[in-house]
């Protein structure tokens, strides 16, 4: 038996979908939009969709930008590259306001448990990157099994190349992902990184 008229039904639904959202906040959230003023909801749809609309991946790093090529990619030290599994790891290391250099997204880790092999990542476009500027390469993935196996066969691909390869230092909590990591731990682990 339905207990929620069609509308806040499928609302509730899509909610729901969001990671981390359950039936009961997908329920507050469906209930405040329904409370919101039809200006208020009028404009939370158009912020999804003009965020759908202007949002891509640019077509260097991999990174979120409004253009072909974000402003990092633009205006920062290209001769070292920073790699991390998503944008999201991409604004846990800006909030540092120390790095300088690059960023390279590859949208994922290598995890045959979960069916991702290295072709199912960025790595040939990582390589591809890699000329004879490119100084440093920083492996900046989750410190987990599958974010350490990524990153050791990246190390191995790139070493041929005479790129220095080096990977975040730990202080990052093993398990731990770089998102929920607070400043001074990433901050530690940024400045002792270890070639690998």
């Amino acid at each position: 038996m339905e207990i929620f008229i069609e509308p806040i039904g499928r609302l509730i639904n899509q909610f729901s979908k969001l990671p981390g959202v359950g039936k009961k906040t997908a329920q507050r959230y469906a209930y405040k939009i329904v409370n919101m003023s039809a200006e208020e909801a009028k404009e939370f749809a158009e912020a999804i969709v003009d965020c759908k609309r202007r949002v891509r991946y640019c077509s260097v790093c991999g990174n979120f930008s409004e253009a072909e090529v974000c402003d990092i990619c633009k205006t920062r030290d290209k001769s070292v590259i920073c790699v991390v599994k998503d944008p999201r790891d991409v604004v846990a290391m800006e909030k540092l306001r120390e790095y300088k250099g690059v960023y390279h997204v590859l949208h994922g880790v290598i995890s045959p448990m979960d069916g991702v092999g290295p072709n199912d990542i960025r790595i040939k476009e990582l390589l591809a990157r890699v000329d004879g500027s490119v100084k440093e390469v920083i492996m900046a993935t989750n410190p987990d099994v599958e974010g350490e196996a990524t990153a050791m066969y990246i190390a191995k691909l790139l070493k041929p190349l005479g790129v220095n390869v080096t990977r975040l230092a730990h202080g990052i909590p093993i398990g731990g992902e770089l998102e929920y990591t607070d400043e001074v731990t990433l901050s530690r682990a940024l400045s002792e990184r270890k070639s690998l």
